[in-house]
């Protein structure tokens, strides 16, 4: 398939000059976990089945952004290892033309299960959410005893050749705040790169305060009064994580915290709105411009009405040359989305 009158590269360009190449599929909102700062304890209202996209509507408008310039496709959720034909959908993806980079975000309690056969489909790295190395603070975090379960997962993803393996942790006050330190010790010393996100006004409850929330600031603060060096990085790109090589660190047991990587997602105080190239695919077919955004595009109508390849083209340009220049958080007018996290897809 060939998009005709754009060129195949490099066509989805914003009015402020930012070039979209990563593209968020959130597969489903279900998930298996039920943690505090996403979602209530009783879940919410999922979509149907015939609301949410099939597999050949999921690899035909992947092939329409593929040849649109999209060069990167990370698969989320919700959860989507509870979506049941996820390895012949990420096998799918891989036989795109050009390939595009595969990537998953998962919360990591079914990946031991799923791990080898999703790197033989052609997934290349997986980002898995863990908050805590506490075991009942994870059952509080989570609502769910699943603990073990994530600990296996991620040990399954590394002897999958699934690199490098990303950690998101979430730090939030008057809970697992004080981990900092250890988390980032544990995930040098099994060769991971930990990536600490800000929690983000996305959650069910509509409890989010700027005020509540930690700060990049204070996490920097904290792993540094507790003996680590930090050195930014020189460059940052697109990616949405400021980079920090770990050159020291504190010793413990007879033994000197390894030298690596930290990566810190400040969406809120720190934003990179101004270099963004991602966009979204709600399980549902709606194409956001921005994880905050409060219009959306509805692809599904028109895919399942017979729209042609070059009619959908139309319709992401036109989504993507209407991208705000930021999310606007902080903001007197900033209004929180109608949909939580599990629903977008991170």
């Amino acid at each position: 398939m060939t998009i005709t009158d754009e060129p195949a590269r490099g066509a989805l360009r914003d009015t402020f000059g930012r070039t979209a190449s990563d593209l968020r599929i959130s597969l489903t909102d279900l998930c298996s976990l039920r943690c505090t700062y996403c979602m209530p304890a009783a879940g919410l209202d999922w979509l149907t089945k015939a609301q949410r996209l099939t597999d050949d509507e999921f690899v035909r408008l992947a092939a329409v952004f593929v040849d649109l310039g999209v060069t990167s496709i990370r698969l989320t959720g919700g959860e989507p290892l509870v979506h049941p034909t996820l390895s012949d959908l990420v096998y799918r993806l891989a036989a795109l033309e050009p390939r595009p980079e595969l990537s998953l975000t998962t919360n990591g309690v079914a990946l031991d299960r799923h791990a080898r056969k999703l790197a033989d489909a052609g997934l290349e790295r997986v980002n898995v959410s863990l908050d805590t190395l506490d075991r009942e603070r994870f059952a509080q975090l989570t609502r769910r005893d699943r603990f073990d379960d994530v600990l296996g997962g991620i040990a399954a993803a590394a002897d999958a050749g699934l690199f490098p393996l990303k950690v998101n942790s979430v730090l939030m006050r008057g809970s697992n705040l004080h981990e900092a330190p250890q988390l980032l010790t544990w995930a040098l010393r099994h060769g991971h790169r930990l990536r600490f996100i800000e929690h983000m006004p996305l959650d069910a409850d509509h409890t989010w305060s700027r005020e509540d929330m930690v700060t990049a600031e204070e996490i920097l603060d904290l792993l540094r009064h507790a003996g680590f060096a930090l050195t930014p990085a020189p460059t940052r790109g697109n990616a949405p994580a400021e980079e920090f090589a770990v050159t020291a660190g504190p010793r413990h047991d007879e033994w000197a915290t390894p030298v690596g990587s930290l990566g810190v997602i400040a969406s809120v105080t720190r934003p990179f709105c101004r270099d963004c190239d991602r966009l979204r695919l709600t399980a549902d077919g709606q194409l956001r411009s921005c994880l905050f955004a409060q219009d959306e595009t509805d692809l599904r109508a028109p895919l399942r009405a017979g729209a042609s390849d070059d009619e959908l083209a139309e319709l992401i340009r036109a989504a993507v040359a209407g991208k705000q220049a930021g999310h606007g958080i902080g903001a007197v007018d900033f209004v929180q989305p109608r949909r939580t996290m599990s629903a977008i897809g991170g």
